[in-house]
C-alpha cells in the first residue's frame, strides 16, 4: 500500500522541485517494496497510514535516530486529501507514538528539501530550521534539505 501511495504523492509533490531522472532514482531508493522491507525489517522505522472515509489518504514513518532523537523520515498526502487535515493527523499521531515509545526521546527531525512549499507546514506543526545538508544520495543526485527540529 505504502508502494502505490508513493507511486502517486512522491512525483506530484517534487515534480517542480526536482528533475523526473531524480525523482525516479529516488522512487527506486527509497520506495521498491525490497526497500521498503528493509526499513521496516532492519533500519527501525515504522509506518503509519492516514485513511480518509476508508481510502488510503497518505503515510507517515518515523525511525530511532540515536540514543534520544526520532527522525521523521516520510510524510506524505494525496493531493486530493491535502485540505483535508491529513498531515495534521500524521505528523500528531507519529508524535505521540514518539512519546509513548520512548518517553525519553527530546526531539524529533526531519529533512526537507528546501524548495519544498511543506515548510509552512512544519512551521505551523512547531519545527525549526536546524540545520542545512546538501547529502549525496548517489547517481549524481543530491538532496538539497533544512534539517527542521522540534524539541520535546
Amino acid at each position: 500500500m505504502i508502494h502505490s501511495l508513493a507511486e502517486e504523492v512522491f512525483p506530484a509533490t517534487y515534480q517542480s522541485i526536482l528533475t523526473p531522472d531524480q525523482i525516479e532514482y529516488m522512487m527506486h531508493w527509497m520506495y521498491d517494496v525490497e526497500s521498503l522491507q528493509r526499513q521496516m525489517t532492519e533500519d527501525g522505522h515504522v509506518y503509519f497510514i492516514a485513511h480518509a472515509n476508508l481510502t488510503p489518504a497518505g503515510y507517515v514513518s518515523v525511525r530511532p535516530d540515536g540514543a534520544d532523537v526520532f527522525h521523521l523520515e516520510k510524510i506524505y498526502v494525496l493531493p486530493k486529501f491535502q485540505q483535508a487535515h491529513c498531515g495534521n493527523a500524521l505528523f500528531c499521531h507519529a508524535l505521540s507514538y514518539v512519546k509513548t515509545r520512548c518517553p525519553g526521546v527530546r526531539a524529533l527531525e526531519l529533512n526537507v528539501n528546501r524548495n519544498n512549499p511543506a515548510l509552512s507546514f512544519y512551521f505551523r506543526m512547531g519545527m525549526h530550521i536546524d540545520r542545512e545538508v546538501d547529502a549525496y544520495i548517489g547517481n549524481g543526485f543530491y538532496m538539497n534539505d533544512y534539517i527542521m527540529r522540534m524539541e520535546l
